[in-house]
């Protein structure tokens, strides 16, 4: 283990992450709305800290080890998940519990979008800004957009890009250099960002909300300005942006890429977990307007809009909410939070399962199916015209696995805290798929949770967002042998 190394990195790492603290606080100034002493405060420690961790190592050059990647990957986000909360322990208008402030913290940073804050409306700007941008800089993944200054520091990159980025398929890059494959990866981020909030603008929203609402819905993070989060706005056309760049979050991101490299769509409708996705969003989206209609619920208009919004916010993992799901009839609430485990596509900044591992396990099931009707017939497992080799399918049904257990034993847990089962229940499928609304005491806020419950939750969240293994793996003995 390269703690020396571990340590540069880190240090250099927070002292950015101390940056992002900046623009609060000329939004503050901007708005004059008083906000600006509690992240000018934390700013200070996060940038001091950062410097303190760095200065003793900052001449250390050495490559990082797999072990060191994995390693790095889970403490900078236990790191800037504590920094980030110092905000909104310090602000007067917040002035959270270390709990809560952590809660919310994490919660953005891993794009969860589950808040313990209510009464937005009458927070200052600054601190909303805040909020949204928490999200937006967790939904690429803060590692993987720092990796392309690691060179500069003597510190090779894959590893930290192995670890970080979602899905089962992390050694396809999208250039030969993992550092400009990262700023592919930014370029792209930040001109969706860009798009959205100028679709917003022109749909209606204020420039402030347009940013902030562009910021979560590219990071399919689910935080909003306002209580009442997108129903605020009552406006169709906003509905229709949301709808449409949720779907494009969404998806990989590396076909955004081949189609801006090549000018050409054709890649999307090539991709067998693109048609997958869309064909879940499709069946998902029809059964869903048509129960609502069916069931007088709304009218026509309305259940295809309000039941279109809905659907895709939930099997993206965004948690942006326009109606209260949680109380429609009969199986539907379940009907919808069930597809939040498949979440996004592999190389999004959607949670859940992924769409590719889904398809994997139906394929696999499928196969094993046909041995038992032909014994000795070889059934390769194919996505698209390629073979997938079955160290693949082992390592996706490991995966599974693990995601199974680790929700059975939170979902334990949060019922020895006190929680009902339908709380605890979907409380853990939120946070553990980084989709943030629940049922039962969760459809709204997790203020009214007990503090163990929270804490369990954080965890989860960090498990969902660094997909099980990565977290995991820290605590095996054989990790920490020599």
């Amino acid at each position: 283990m390269r703690l020396a190394v571990i340590a540069k990195i880190l240090g250099m790492l927070l002292m950015l992450f101390s940056l992002t603290l900046l623009p609060p606080i000329f939004v503050s100034f901007y708005f004059k709305d008083g906000a600006y002493l509690s992240f000018t405060i934390a700013f200070g420690i996060s940038f001091s800290a950062g410097l303190v961790t760095w200065l003793p190592v900052y001449r250390v050059r050495r490559e990082l080890h797999t072990k060191d990647g994995f390693l790095v990957t889970a403490l900078f986000w236990l790191v800037l998940g504590a920094f980030g909360s110092l905000p909104f322990m310090l602000a007067d208008t917040t002035h959270l519990s270390l709990v809560d402030a952590m809660f919310e913290s994490v919660s953005g940073l891993t794009t969860t979008g589950a808040t313990v804050v209510t009464n937005l409306d009458a927070l200052p700007k600054a601190m909303l800004y805040y909020r949204q941008q928490l999200q937006w800089l967790g939904g690429i993944g803060i590692i993987v957009i720092a990796v392309a200054i690691l060179p500069m520091l003597g510190i090779g990159g894959m590893q930290l890009y192995r670890a970080e980025t979602p899905g089962p398929v992390k050694d396809s890059k999208l250039t030969p250099r993992i550092t400009e494959t990262a700023k592919a990866l930014f370029l792209i981020y930040l001109a969706l960002t860009c798009a959205c909030a100028l679709a917003y603008y022109l749909a209606g929203m204020s420039l402030f909300d347009a940013v902030g609402h562009a910021f979560s819905t590219v990071a399919i993070g689910g935080f909003s300005t306002h209580d009442a989060s997108m129903a605020f706005f009552d406006s169709a056309a906003i509905y229709m942006v949301a709808i449409i760049f949720m779907t494009l979050s969404g998806i990989n991101f590396a076909l955004h890429f081949f189609a801006w490299r090549e000018r050409s769509y054709r890649h999307y409708f090539r991709d067998p977990e693109f048609q997958f996705y869309s064909t879940m969003l499709i069946i998902g989206i029809t059964i869903t307007c048509i129960f609502l209609s069916y069931s007088g619920t709304y009218g026509y208009y309305e259940s295809v809009l309000l039941g279109t919004f809905e659907l895709v916010s939930i099997l993206t993992t965004t948690g942006f909410g326009v109606a209260d799901f949680s109380i429609w009839p009969t199986f539907l609430p379940f009907f919808i939070f069930m597809f939040a485990f498949m979440g996004g596509c592999a190389g999004s900044t959607g949670g859940g399962i992924k769409m590719i591992r889904v398809l994997l396990i139906m394929k696999q099931g499928s196969r094993e199916i046909h041995r038992l009707i032909h014994p000795n017939a070889v059934l390769p497992i194919k996505i698209g015209n390629k073979s997938v080799s079955d160290r693949v399918i082992e390592a996706v049904w490991g995966f599974f696995a693990i995601y199974v257990i680790a929700y059975l034993v939170l979902c334990i847990l949060l019922l020895a805290t006190g929680l009902d089962f339908l709380t605890a229940f979907t409380a853990v499928g939120a946070c553990i798929n980084n989709l943030g609304p629940g049922l039962g005491d969760v459809s709204a806020n997790y203020g009214n949770i007990n503090s163990a419950a929270k804490w369990l939750l954080c965890f989860a969240m960090l498990l969902g967002r660094l997909e099980v293994f990565t977290l995991l793996v820290l605590f095996t003995p054989a990790f920490w042998r020599r």
